[in-house]
């Protein structure tokens, strides 16, 4: 008689992800690397569904998304992402090697040097004394966009550690509510934020590597 096979969740499973060739990577090489935050930005073509396309990518591989923000460029018919992740130089190579994988996706990279970076937030704190809220929302270079009896609502931009610190702040208030973007990002100076982007101003859009 044929040995009896252990049933499916009694068998063995390797640990770690898959890398591109999807050979599992060994978790004990992979901690040798030490994790980082880095911005990655993409430009992509307006298609429906393409931002699912690009978050279900990166959640299957199981990498860490910090934030993800879309919005428009210069160029009509083409948006740009921006995605802020926790990962290792393995894992953001491979998250830019992926992504550049995926037909919508024009051009795909870590954003360099020191860029300029800002997220806006929205809070809503108790108005039980609306005159120390409002200190604290001009303190941060803030605004109040609604205020009533029971709450009032302030608009705060600026980078993480900025809004992290005002977020503190507004914390002895009673926060009820909060509404985070994320960062977004652009180069500084004449670095392009996506390898290859153009400026606007060039009157020719970006366009897929033929290499």
């Amino acid at each position: 008689m044929p040995s009896e096979q252990p049933a499916p969740e009694e068998r063995p499973h390797p640990e770690g992800r898959r890398n591109l060739e999807g050979i599992r990577i060994d978790p004990v090489v992979e901690a040798e690397h030490e994790s980082r935050r880095a911005v990655i930005s993409a430009l992509v073509e307006d298609e429906p569904g393409v931002l699912a396309r690009v978050s279900g990518l990166v959640s299957r591989r199981q990498f860490n998304i910090e934030s993800l923000t879309v919005g428009p460029t210069t160029v009509d018919g083409h948006s740009r992402i921006t995605m802020v992740v926790e990962e290792t130089d393995p894992g953001i190579d491979q998250i830019e090697k992926q992504m550049a994988k995926l037909k919508p996706v024009i051009s795909v990279g870590e954003v360099a040097g020191d860029a300029v970076t800002s997220e806006l937030v929205l809070l809503k704190v108790r108005g039980d004394d609306p005159a120390a809220v409002q200190a604290v929302t001009e303190m941060y270079d803030g605004r109040t966009v609604d205020a009533g009896p029971e709450t009032v609502t302030v608009e705060l931009t600026g980078h993480k550690s900025a809004i992290d610190n005002a977020i503190g702040a507004f914390e002895r208030f009673g926060i009820v509510e909060i509404a985070r973007t994320g960062p977004t990002a652009l180069a500084r100076g004449n670095t392009p934020t996506a390898p290859g982007e153009k400026p606007g101003t060039a009157g020719e859009p970006t366009t897929h590597d033929s290499s």
